[in-house]
């Protein structure tokens, strides 16, 4: 089957397909023509790995989630570690996630809005050591929890971009 009839069936871009065999992941075979061809099992294996992002798994996990589907011999117990190791990560970042939550809706609480100049926003955004948080971080801290919500929030957003069938618009 050629890499487009591939896309729609598993729900997966053309693009992610293309990606997923360039890196090793899920490989089809290539015709005399030089398209990729790609077999029931090939088809599975990217359905299988598309419900592992769609979980947030990392690419690493779902190649070692691959190999512990296709390993008839595999321990249970390995493959329920990997996923209570990425549990942990999803809820450390909800925990992230929540407290970005209550960071903005304290800002937006302070701020009065309206027309005129002074926002409490801008304040607190503008405050390095951001007093009105009570907040003792180092700058380093900060840097990375910073850089972690960001991240927490990054991923949110290229989820909520995803349409229906699961592919990033």
């Amino acid at each position: 089957m050629k890499i487009g009839e591939v896309a729609k069936q598993t729900g997966l871009s053309v693009k992610s397909i293309r990606y997923y065999h360039d890196i090793g992941l899920v490989c089809g075979e290539r015709n005399e023509a030089g398209y990729r061809v790609y077999r029931h099992q090939d088809i599975e294996a990217l359905k299988f790995v598309h419900q592992c992002r769609d979980l947030g798994f990392s690419l690493e996990d779902c190649k070692s989630l691959l190999g512990l589907k296709g390993n008839e011999s595999r321990n249970a117990e390995d493959v329920k570690q990997l996923t209570r190791t990425h549990l942990s990560y999803v809820e450390e970042q909800i925990n992230k996630l929540q407290q970005l939550r209550a960071q903005l809706q304290h800002m937006v609480t302070q701020c009065q809005g309206g027309g005129q100049p002074h926002c409490a926003i801008i304040d607190s955004l503008s405050h390095e050591d951001n007093e009105s948080h009570g907040s003792h971080e180092t700058d380093e801290d900060k840097s990375h929890k910073n850089q972690s919500l960001h991240d927490a929030g990054s991923e949110c957003c290229r989820k909520a971009s995803r349409n229906s069938n699961g592919q990033e618009s």
